[in-house]
């Protein structure tokens, strides 16, 4: 009975043995299997692939001569950056060419090659030294030394770093000017990786000199002659911070960005846009060059370079040099007037409100040179720097009142000046008495907004009673604002823009003067696409200079289409009381006399008061009067918005006198404006186009 049991459990023993066999043996096949098939597909179905990947990793591709880059036009086809043929002489090492070959092509054309010599450094004529004079250099070394290096606790980089140090300069001295030349010459040959190309010189090379090169190539090996691009500005300075620059052929690319530009296949010496639209459309604007794969001696042809594109930008270069030279006149005549020690810049933008297109952006600052003062190119200005905007922003403020319903169209209110507990009095800049909305704008009324304001903010005014505000009603403002533009980025196209400045105090008295525009602080730009903003019926378009990118045959590529970033999201019976007030401040207010030779203008003035660190120690040291100004015309469909700030143009502690400027510069400008687009006989077209896009009448 007994046998019979332990022969049961033997056969069931047996029985789960053989079945973890079998499940060992069925996942072992499995994974043969899955070994097999990953095998044939790589061999059978990848091999190209990986062909492919093995070519690449043994292949050397090089890269041929510079192609052009694309130009940039003005909107009507007018060149404001070019190219020019700049002569040049180049090394790329052959192949089988020594270091000693090298020095002595060096010395023979250190005699026929003219260059900045004084550009070699302590270290470069080191490097040469070494191999001028290596029996005597090898000397500088210590036998402990060469023991040090055969028992590798130095290395050969550490020897040859001990003899560049032990180099002194009195051995230095015995070089000779000829010598030197060579040295340089040695050091530019050898600049970077060595199978690039080396720029020897770049631009001023003489006939004689590219005759020279080119007639003796074979001779001279590796040296040969071509022809390089270089950047032309046919308008001058006109936009230059704006258009940029690109890098020099000695810089290549920046240090700072050289990850970003290899990633993304560029070379050590590739010339890059560095700075304003330059950078902003590089890829648009680079030309791509011929690309070679080394085979032997020979060098087989994979890629035909081309032309880097043009783009096209929506600036009329015609307006903008008659603005400028209007702006720069008119700053400098302001500045001789009394009480203008603070002021040294100004900003005139000018908008196809319909598109967030930039027309014109002229930025003037002014520099104390020789004993009189001189004007030069701000233009980013507009959308870099900061001003306190004052009044300019009722509209959108007034808006905050209608939208929350704490103001009907139509309300009166009195214009007194307003007297809050332990607060100084807050007065219009004269009694208004009694007004409703739009004459509050036209008579740019302080103490309805801050009526306005302390509603928002839940507070029901009485004389002498203690300011309590809801910190919500901040929110409310800027939310609002942000919907205008004010405050928020305007997305142009550029490399970098600032916002303003915003504090985060939410003192009550602060949110009244918010709402009269003494708090936070905007650009230029920003208060164009404001009234941008209000001039097209409420939606806010991404503000830009590009209008259209061509081929380098001419043809267009791709028009660039106008970005809605936003809309205000109120009534529209609102946006239309808000135009009726702009139309009003152009007519009988504030603002008569600013755009009258425009059309039906509309327009809002302002003034601030601003505050200025003087010595940049982050300490305020004055207190200034800055004056703004935005508006658009016709009324009805409007063709141009226009924005206007001088910053500090008055010291209001040195006496009452306050210079015309702004109003003067706003009245020409628009002038400038509708006589180039309407009388102008040999602009017809030009003011077709704009006719027919707005239907202006």
């Amino acid at each position: 009975m007994k046998r019979n049991k332990n022969i049961r459990n033997k056969t069931v023993y047996l029985r789960h043995e053989s079945g973890r066999m079998a499940i060992i043996l069925t996942i072992v096949i499995s994974f043969f299997i899955v070994i097999f098939f990953r095998i044939f597909y790589l061999n059978v179905f990848m091999a190209n692939f990986y062909n492919m990947k093995l070519s690449n990793s043994r292949d050397i591709y090089v890269y041929g001569e510079s192609t052009a880059r694309g130009r940039i036009l003005d909107r009507n086809g007018k060149v404001l950056v070019g190219n020019k043929a700049v002569k040049s002489i180049y090394y790329k090492k052959p192949k089988g060419v020594t270091s000693s070959d090298e020095v002595l092509l060096a010395y023979r054309i250190c005699d026929v090659l003219g260059l900045n010599y004084n550009l070699l450094n302590d270290r470069n004529l080191k490097e040469f030294y070494i191999l001028l004079n290596e029996d005597k250099v090898n000397s500088l070394i210590t036998f402990s030394e060469y023991e040090d290096l055969e028992n590798r606790k130095l290395s050969l980089d550490d020897i040859y770093e001990l003899k560049i140090k032990r180099i002194s300069k009195s051995m230095l001295k015995s070089m000779s000017k000829r010598d030197r030349k060579a040295a340089y010459i040695y050091y530019l040959m050898n600049k970077g990786y060595f199978y690039d190309e080396k720029v020897i010189k770049f631009k001023n090379v003489s006939d004689k000199e590219y005759a020279y090169f080119s007639e003796n190539s074979k001779a001279l090996k590796g040296f040969n002659t071509k022809l390089e691009w270089e950047r032309v500005y046919p308008y001058g300075d006109t936009l230059s911070v704006i258009l940029g620059s690109v890098s020099s052929k000695d810089s290549g690319i920046p240090k700072e960005e050289k990850d970003y530009y290899l990633e993304h296949g560029y070379l050590l010496t590739d010339r890059v846009g560095v700075s304003g639209l330059e950078k902003e459309y590089e890829e648009i604007l680079k030309g791509e060059k011929s690309m070679y794969k080394v085979s032997g001696d020979d060098l087989v042809l994979v890629k035909k370079g081309k032309s880097g594109n043009d783009i096209v930008l929506s600036i009329d270069i015609d307006l903008q040099r008659k603005i400028d030279k209007m702006l720069a006149s008119l700053i400098v005549k302001a500045k001789s007037e009394a009480n203008t020690q603070f002021f040294n810049r100004s900003y005139v933008v000018i908008q196809d409100p319909y598109t967030g297109e930039i027309l014109s952006m002229s930025g003037k600052k002014l520099v104390l040179k020789s004993g009189s003062y001189k004007t030069y190119d701000n233009s980013e200005g507009a959308f870099l720097s900061t001003v306190t905007p004052g009044s300019v922003v009722k509209g959108a403020s007034i808006m905050v009142g209608y939208n929350t319903g704490v103001l009907k169209i139509g309300d009166y209110m009195v214009d007194s000046c307003i007297g809050l507990y332990n607060l100084p009095l807050k007065c219009s800049w004269k009694m208004l008495g009694y007004i409703n909305d739009i004459d509050a704008l036209a008579y740019s009324s302080n103490v309805y907004q801050y009526k306005i304001a302390m509603k928002v903010g839940g507070f029901n005014y009485s004389y002498g009673k203690k300011l309590k505000i809801n910190e919500k009603a901040f929110d409310t403002y800027r939310n609002m604002f942000y919907r205008f533009g004010l405050g928020v980025k305007t997305g142009i196209d550029y490399p970098k823009e600032e916002d303003g400045y915003k504090s985060n105090n939410r003192a009550g008295d602060l949110l009244i003067n918010y709402a009269i525009g003494q708090y936070d602080t905007y650009t230029t730009l920003q208060l164009s696409q404001y009234i941008s903003t209000i001039a097209n019926g409420g939606t806010r378009y991404k503000t830009r200079f590009l209008k259209s990118v061509l081929d380098s045959e001419g043809n267009v590529l791709y028009d660039v289409n106008p970005v809605a970033l936003n809309t205000l999201g109120v009534k529209k019976k609102y946006i239309k009381r808000v135009r009726k007030g702009f139309r009003a401040v152009t007519s009988y207010g504030t603002g008569s006399g600013y755009m009258d030779f425009a059309p039906s203008p509309s327009g809002k003035t302002g003034t601030s008061e601003s505050f200025i660190d003087l010595d940049n120690d982050g300490v305020i040291d004055a207190e200034s009067i800055t004056n703004n100004f935005v508006g658009y015309a016709p009324s009805s469909k409007p063709v141009m918005s226009i924005a206007a700030s001088f910053p500090d143009i008055q010291n209001p502690n040195s006496g009452k006198y306050k210079s015309n400027v702004n109003q003067e510069v706003v009245s020409k400008a628009t002038k400038i404006f509708f006589e180039l687009y309407k009388n102008d006989n040999k602009s017809k077209k030009r003011w077709r186009n704009i006719k027919k896009t707005f239907a202006f009448c």
